[in-house]
């Protein structure tokens, strides 16, 4: 039975800060706001890097394409990956941890909110300056990868009339810098939070499946981003200051290079699509009417991808030669990280088996996300034998993989994210038959340009190039993909004429319009600043249907209370200061080539970023 208890009430301090209008986002510390401005910062950038795929699709709708050339190619497939993963996907799931974490373990806020407004912040700087290279025509080129073959070229002197080349790398490089910061800053900051800030009576083994895959998330980024942000030092390191550490003129080695980024990149597919696991373990029963199947076991099918993650990224590089041994090795720890994923997998069927199923929108999506999933699965498992990854690596089979797991697994899966929570972020409900024509389009949509790459690639399709010659029997296929993807970019139009109608019609959704199973539901929609006006107390992983059961069968709305007497962060701009300091320190980098005396605006970025960090830490903490 669920009931609950009576907080402390700390006695208010006054502020002086506005409650609404934009001066209240610029310094507003709730985690509810902060993950509205992840969404829909993310949410531009998802398509901004939409844009990039489909100027790539119609460079290659038919043979000698000519519509970009090759360096703007390059800049277009590296920008897309970049931009998809750390910008779009990434920051998309920082939504749903900073809105939804709170609420799911009974919070009323993360442990630290002014730090989460830093990592917002230093993520939009990020993102901006990264992108800016557009603008000054030096988008990076050289692959989302890096490649240190691609991306370590000794310094260059440069003339009044050429400037050094390179700033495209350079802006990637530090970009990446920047981004990992607000990374790692949030990753601390949600760890800390479900360690500390969940309601009694939540033990590890009762939080919800979401908050589950969540904290798994942020010990892997805890674990991975600094091994790429030494990478991209030491490659910043080579590129500037006459270091050799890929350069194999000076005794570097530049598979070492894939070897670090690697070692970040195989856990970062599990950051990208462990959330949208938990979102479907979220959302599968709630439209199944029954519990979670296997609770426990998707719990520690959890714990072992993140362990195992970090054991098999050489997969990757079966075709550098790295040796019988070594890639025997990889070769099995990639064959047993599957074993999880099927427990996943047989898990969600189990919960939709013999259930009273809803064909809602989220539903669907939650649905469409397992099934081609397993279609990215399958072809992934192909990839642990050496042999024939020699045969598929650099090809178009590759891509259809890689875009069945990140596509069809991450955005279905954050899709269905957004239509179940949608009612309780902005108190509206999304227009069903809208978000069902967006589903159908998108998973067609997503078929039609991805599957078909897999006979591309397995007939010789290289992937990365710009262009193709008449004769290989690479044009209908091709066209076809060119479709799809213009399907897709309907479907996404019609995501944003529900989000324009529902926005525009009244607030409609009650506290709990799906019935669901966990601690959102039993608040009013959208929810107040602080949360919950008493601290819950909670019983099993299903505390609000153990109310339901404990109530007959009926819970009465919930109403709203003022709080003005519930002890709550001051809002602050210093955090925005901060990330606006770290972010020209870090920018000063570009000048080492371009300026003798660049240091004058490190000095000047570093002060910055101390005076308000210090200005932060003895500001007023709450109302």
């Amino acid at each position: 039975m669920a009931t609950s208890v009576l907080e402390h009430k700390a006695p208010a301090i006054p502020h002086h800060y506005p409650k609404t209008g934009f001066w209240s986002w610029i310094t507003t510390v709730d985690h509810k706001r902060i993950g509205i401005l992840y969404g829909a910062t993310a949410f531009i950038f998802f398509l901004i890097g939409g844009i990039e795929a489909v100027i790539m699709r119609l460079q290659l709708i038919g043979p000698n394409g000519k519509l970009v050339d090759p360096d703007t190619f390059n800049a277009l497939f590296t920008m897309h990956g970049t931009t998809m993963i750390f910008l779009g996907v990434m920051p998309l799931s920082a939504f749903f941890f900073n809105f939804f974490i709170p609420l799911q373990i009974g919070a009323r806020d993360v442990v630290f909110p002014r730090l989460n407004a830093f990592s917002y912040w230093v993520f939009l700087l990020g993102a901006i300056f990264i992108n800016v290279s557009f603008l000054v025509g030096a988008p990076p080129d050289g692959g989302w990868f890096g490649y240190a073959n691609l991306t370590s070229a000794r310094m260059i002197p440069s003339t009044a009339a050429a400037p050094a080349p390179g700033l495209n790398i350079d802006f990637w490089v530090i970009g990446l810098q920047i981004l990992g910061i607000a990374s790692i800053a949030a990753a601390l900051n949600f760890f800390v939070t479900i360690i500390n800030l969940r309601a009694p009576g939540m033990t590890l083994l009762r939080m919800p499946m979401f908050v589950w895959m969540s904290f798994i998330v942020q010990i892997l980024l805890l674990l991975a981003f600094p091994v790429i942000t030494v990478a991209l030092v030491f490659l910043m390191m080579d590129r500037n200051f006459g270091t050799s550490f890929f350069m194999p003129d000076g005794g570097g080695d530049p598979v070492m290079w894939q070897h670090l980024f690697w070692i970040f990149g195989h856990p970062e597919v599990y950051i990208l699509i462990l959330p949208a696991f938990g979102i479907a373990s979220e959302v599968l029963p709630v439209f199944s009417r029954k519990p979670l199947f296997g609770y426990t076991a998707m719990v520690f099918s959890g714990v072992f991808i993140a362990f195992v993650g970090f054991g098999v990224w050489s997969h990757h590089m079966f075709a550098t030669g790295m040796g019988p041994f070594a890639d025997t090795f990889f070769s099995l720890a990639t064959m047993v990280i599957a074993i999880p994923t099927g427990v996943k997998i047989f898990n969600w069927i189990g919960t939709l088996w013999g259930g009273s199923l809803r064909f809602t929108t989220a539903m669907l999506f939650a649905v469409g996300m397992v099934a081609l999933f397993i279609v990215g699965g399958l072809s992934g498992v192909m990839h642990a034998s050496p042999p024939a990854d020699l045969q598929q690596t650099d090809t178009y089979f590759i891509v259809a993989h890689f875009h069945y797991v990140l596509f069809g697994g991450s955005i279905f899966g954050l899709a269905a994210g957004a239509y179940y929570w949608w009612p309780k972020i902005f108190g509206r409900l999304l227009d069903e038959k809208l978000g069902k024509a967006h589903f159908w389009l998108t998973f067609i949509g997503m078929n039609l340009t991805f599957f078909p790459m897999h006979y591309l690639g397995l007939h010789g399709m290289p992937r990365r190039v710009y262009t193709y010659p008449e004769g290989l029997g690479f044009e209908f296929l091709n066209q076809v993909e060119t479709v799809g993807a213009f399907v897709i970019v309907l479907a996404f139009l019609l995501f944003i004429v529900n989000i324009i109608k529902t926005w525009m019609g009244p607030a409609n959704a009650p506290a709990d319009p799906w019935h669901g199973a966990t601690l959102e539901w039993s608040i009013p929609s959208p929810p107040q600043e602080f949360n919950f006006p008493n601290l819950p107390r909670v019983g099993s992983s299903v505390p609000q249907w153990d109310a339901w059961r404990a109530a007959g069968g009926k819970l009465p709305e919930p109403v709203r209370v003022s709080g003005d007497d519930i002890h709550m962060p001051n809002p602050s701009y210093w955090p925005l200061m901060a990330a606006i300091g770290l972010t020209i320190l870090m920018s000063s980098l570009m000048l080492i080539r371009q300026w003798d005396y660049w240091y004058a605006i490190t000095l000047f970025g570093t002060a910055w970023l101390f005076f308000s960090v210090y200005r932060w830490a003895f500001e007023p903490t709450g109302h």
